[in-house]
């Protein structure tokens, strides 16, 4: 299945893509997609706020053919 994957902020410097359509087997998650992203470069897995067509989920929420996942760094304010 196809999905869509997004990168913002610092992620996106880092992996040096903002965006990619990547094919994933049928019974992945969103934390699937992260760890092939930064083992395609060689970074340690860090964690991040994920997103699944514009709501938050969790690392283990499935993916359906067609989703968009976005990854965030972690936010902090003060």
């Amino acid at each position: 299945m196809r999905v869509t994957v997004k990168y913002f902020a610092s992620l996106r410097e880092v992996l040096g893509r903002a965006e990619e359509r990547i094919e994933v087997p049928g019974a992945s998650t969103v934390g699937d997609v992260w760890s092939r992203a930064v083992a395609d470069i060689g970074l340690p897995k860090v964690q991040v706020l994920c997103a699944l067509n514009k709501e938050y989920v969790d690392a283990d929420h499935p993916l359906r053919d067609g989703d968009e996942v976005a990854f965030f760094p972690p936010v902090t304010g003060g």
